[in-house]
């Protein structure tokens, strides 16, 4: 959209009615803006010029002006890019382009089309999605949305910024026919790493925080389909931390005492066996072979069933479950291990 920048605003004929406002500082300010010199290579500047006036501070001194003035128009759109382009964290451009696409009415395919250009160009700023959020609520396109997440999601597979976008996708539009096929996705991106917490933690809003859209009534047949799915990639990844965090958030959303696993956990708490049973144990799988065990997310679990019980025996049980930890198989984090016996015995 922005034409070739071969000349500052202050030399464009096109913008010879505007008088820029400088940021207002001090003297001698306490934290002064430190504009960029990467942006100083305008062909037919002057070096001495483009030091006194460097592009970023000229630009952004059209924006304030235009601002105060409250022009809303084209060349404000092709200012703003520009100040974007410069700095895409600049909030206050964001907001103004949008107050402008919204007045003068422009297009937005044409502005959604820039956005996918700068959204994947600044994956990991939020006033990119901020932005983004804004002119879908105006254009109503979600499922083109969701092919462009998708999509996003193929360059850094554990955005926070890309999964929290999706997540608003799916509630704002809240269309049945756009969650239908959620869970063949979360599938689809888990068999590919299963060991990516984001998309661990997605399934959990698309099954459980979206409502159970399967209904109440299926909320049991839900709950043991999610229990089953997780100890199945648990055997596959015993050290996988994001799968133990989602047995641990099924349960605790569903009030679920953490026992209701306890048969297949303890599996995972001791050395794999030098023989191993041929069984298959869809609800209960085995570890598999190679396991590196003991596992310390399987002995943690298994220390809280015991202090869940509440019973002086089992706490017994859990502190030499947390001395097995603080002294053998995670001592990164004894001082943690040494806080929870400190903590359960004080309980008794």
């Amino acid at each position: 959209m922005i034409p070739p920048p071969s000349a500052l605003y202050s030399a464009r004929q096109e913008w010879a009615d505007v008088v820029p406002l400088p940021q207002y500082e001090k003297a001698n300010p306490l934290a002064p803006i430190l504009y960029s010199e990467e942006c100083l290579s305008f062909s037919g500047v002057d070096r001495h010029t483009r030091a006194k006036n460097p592009p970023d501070r000229d630009a952004t001194d059209y924006l304030r002006a235009v601002v105060k003035a409250g022009e809303k128009s084209e060349r404000v759109l092709q200012l703003t890019e520009h100040v974007i382009r410069l700095n895409p964290a600049h909030y206050s451009a964001w907001q103004y382009r949008y107050e402008t696409v919204v007045e003068i009415q422009w297009p937005l395919d044409a502005e959604i089309a820039l956005m996918d250009e700068l959204a994947d160009k600044y994956l990991k700023t939020y006033q990119v999605w901020h932005h983004r959020r804004l002119i879908l609520t105006l254009s109503k396109k979600a499922r083109e949305e969701l092919a462009f997440v998708a999509n996003i999601l193929q360059k850094d597979e554990k955005n926070y910024h890309t999964w929290a976008h999706r997540q608003w996708v799916l509630a704002f539009y809240n269309d049945d026919a756009l969650w239908a096929g959620e869970l063949d996705f979360v599938d689809t991106m888990i068999n590919k790493d299963v060991r990516n917490n984001s998309v661990w933690h997605h399934r959990f809003f698309v099954v459980f925080q979206s409502g159970v859209r399967d209904g109440e009534e299926d909320r049991e047949r839900v709950v043991r389909r999610e229990l089953i799915y997780t100890k199945q990639n648990i055997s596959l990844a015993p050290n996988n931390a994001s799968a133990w965090n989602y047995l641990r958030g099924v349960l605790e959303f569903n009030k679920l005492p953490m026992s209701t696993v306890a048969t297949f956990v303890k599996p995972y708490t001791v050395p794999l066996p030098a023989t191993l049973v041929d069984l298959v144990d869809v609800e209960n799988p085995p570890p598999g072979k190679g396991a590196e065990l003991p596992c310390v997310a399987a002995i943690e679990f298994q220390a809280d069933v015991y202090e869940e019980e509440a019973r002086s025996a089992s706490v017994d049980k859990a502190v030499e479950l947390w001395k097995s930890l603080a002294e053998e198989h995670d001592t990164i984090r004894k001082k943690y291990w040494e806080y929870r016996i400190q903590q359960a015995l004080l309980s008794v």
